[in-house]
């Protein structure tokens, strides 16, 4: 199965706990910063997704969706 993370920036409160749980280690925290002040998660390679869901299963804020395609 493959996918890409869509991470809503804004409600992002920087915890990392995403780029920790990610087997892929595909996410990182963004240089730029949110309205809360803070960095946010991205991810810098879509491709390598496997659609597995440990990012958002383990954001504590649900920031986090994965879209799952073919």
């Amino acid at each position: 199965m493959r996918g890409k993370p869509v991470i809503f920036s804004e409600k992002c409160k920087g915890c990392e706990l995403c780029i920790y749980a990610c087997p892929k280690d595909i996410l990182v925290m963004s240089e730029d910063t949110n309205k809360k002040g803070v960095n946010y998660s991205i991810c810098i390679d879509e491709a390598k997704c496997i659609a597995c869901k440990m990012c958002a299963i383990t954001c504590p804020d649900n920031v986090i969706e994965i879209v799952k395609f073919k």
